[in-house]
């Protein structure tokens, strides 16, 4: 079958079952052969190179998963996700619109369902403990089931639950995280601690009578639920140390010294702990990328009091990048010849988001892209399960009839109807961007809308902006990864991933009749501990 385009261009395609096999030949541009017709060619060709990649899929990827990596970008809606490869592009000199991002080459997709028990639009602890735990949970609790509420103490034991990153060290696995928030922050705090409120980093932040009650704050809980977690990177210092501790890197500004009211230092616990295993502490980027990965079984890195800097903002000597904290990660973990699971959180693009500054959450993302990437190089499609996902979306979204290439960041190519002042492409459905100048909208052609810290203009005013409700997207590759498809309730991801791994609780299609490990497609156990799950929530 012969395809032609314009004249100009011969498609001939032959395809049977299993393969799409394409011939290509194109004459040299004639003066009548327009850009726009090269442009339609390099697209209509890439189509169909898409096709033959699909036709591929059909052999299915069965292997048993050794390694699980989930990179959970943090109020990365869909709207965050196709702005970020825009972006992306733009950022290496492209138009952006036609762009990959390291998510988008991933050979499945799915739509997952955010809302938490108590909430249609879901906070990011509730929606960790799904993706992590396999239960939906309360917003605002982590590591507990839905009959937990809120800042109840008395309401944690009985109704705790473990993570999938428990159920693979308990399998022999090495695990890590990986965040750039503070490592005691909703979404690794649901990995290993079992909390009330998300917000009880440290027991400052607890009331009296929770410490009393014996509830745990969560920064203690890192250390003493899971032990021996091989790899923790993130923010969080002040919450590890003493109460009026100077800070190792900010030791005159008393907001980031400790706040530890029980007078206890969490790291140097930690380091008298593993004094006698190949273990490092370090805070800073240089200590980090000094270290050689062969001689180090355990890491802890606090490279921050609080949340790590945002990437456009971040001082290159001295602050790791979410790429650079990923590579020492894995190469940590991945001399474990049971294989590892790895949770990395690009933490920041929700509060870039929450200030209403897109350029800040735009940047997030594409390093939290960069850091999918850098991981892809470092393990193999055939033995490692990758997915990437967000907890929940934001209010944010871009359009105005744009022209192809337009900066992200810029002007929509029209001025309002109404108001007749121009507007930015991006815009959010509230949050602090609202601005009245002389009882009218602010026009934007009077600041710098392109500047870092820009604040997009939203519709109703509000001192932070809140999360979107809508579904988001789970990209998946490696083995297994076609189970995960259509749309489905957030909480079943980590059921997929520990299916994958022979893992948890589901182990028994992991075995042949000979003993050897293989994965069978055998879902009963899968289906009555999804059923129990859903008959908890």
């Amino acid at each position: 079958m012969i395809w032609c385009f314009n004249g100009a261009t011969h498609l001939a395609l032959s395809r049977n079952a299993y393969s799409l096999n394409i011939s290509l030949s194109k004459p040299a541009p004639t003066d009548t052969t327009s850009q726009a017709t090269l442009r339609a060619f390099k697209i209509t060709f890439e189509t169909y190179s898409t096709l033959k990649n699909a036709l591929a899929l059909q052999e299915l990827n069965k292997n048993k998963a050794k390694n699980l990596i989930l990179f959970l970008g943090d109020g990365m809606g869909v709207p965050t996700v196709t702005a970020a490869r825009i972006l992306k592009g733009q950022l290496h000199g492209q138009s952006g619109e036609e762009t990959q991002l390291e998510m988008d080459k991933f050979p499945f997709v799915a739509l997952a369902k955010t809302y938490n028990t108590n909430a249609q639009v879901a906070d990011s602890a509730g929606t960790a403990t799904a993706y992590l735990c396999g239960v939906k949970a309360n917003e605002g609790t982590v590591g507990v089931t839905a009959a937990a509420v809120r800042s109840q103490c008395n309401t944690t034991q009985g109704n705790e639950v473990t993570s999938i990153l428990k159920w693979a060290k308990d399998a022999g696995k090495s695990v890590g995280i990986v965040t750039t928030t503070r490592i005691n922050h909703a979404t690794p705090s649901a990995a290993y601690a079992h909390s009330v409120d998300r917000d009880w980093y440290s027991d400052n932040e607890m009331p009296a009578e929770a410490v009393q009650a014996g509830c745990k704050d969560i920064a203690r809980q890192l250390f003493e639920n899971i032990p021996n977690i091989n790899v923790i990177m993130g923010g969080g210092r002040k919450y590890m140390f003493p109460k009026n501790m100077s800070d190792v890197e900010y030791p005159n500004i008393s907001k980031y010294s400790g706040c530890r009211k029980d007078g206890r230092n969490l790291v140097k616990e930690w380091t008298d702990q593993m004094k006698d295993k190949k273990a490092h502490y370090v805070w800073n980027k240089k200590d980090l990328l000094s270290l050689n990965p062969n001689n180090v079984d355990y890491l802890l890195g606090l490279f921050k009091p609080v949340d790590l800097p945002y990437h456009l903002e971040r001082n290159l000597e001295t602050d790791p990048s979410l790429t650079e904290m990923v590579d020492v990660a894995i190469k940590i973990l991945k001399k474990n010849p049971n294989g590892f699971y790895l949770l990395v959180e690009g933490g920041r693009i929700d509060h870039g988001h929450h200030e209403g500054k897109a350029k800040q959450a735009l940047h997030e993302a594409v390093e939290m892209d960069r850091a999918i990437g850098r991981a892809g190089l470092l393990t193999n499609i055939h033995d490692t399960l990758t997915v990437v996902t967000a907890d929940h979306s934001h209010m944010f979204n871009f359009g105005g009839y744009t022209p192809r290439g337009n900066t992200i960041f810029g002007l929509a190519p029209m001025m309002s109807d109404v108001d007749q002042k121009p507007f930015t492409s991006i815009l959010y459905g509230n949050g602090p961007g609202f601005k009245v100048v002389n009882g009218a909208r602010e026009n934007v052609s009077t600041v710098d809308y392109q500047e870092n810290n820009y604040q997009a203009q939203s519709a109703v005013p509000l001192a932070m902006e809140t999360h979107g409700g809508e579904d988001v997207a789970v990209f998946s590759k490696g083995p297994m990864a076609h189970l995960l498809h259509g749309v489905h309730e957030q909480n079943y991801i980590p059921h997929v991933m520990a299916y994958a791994a022979c893992i948890g609780q589901n182990r028994e299609h992991c075995y042949s009749s000979s003993g050897a490990a293989t994965v069978n497609l055998a879902f009963s156990s899968i289906a009555a501990l999804l059923t129990v799950t859903w008959l908890l929530c």
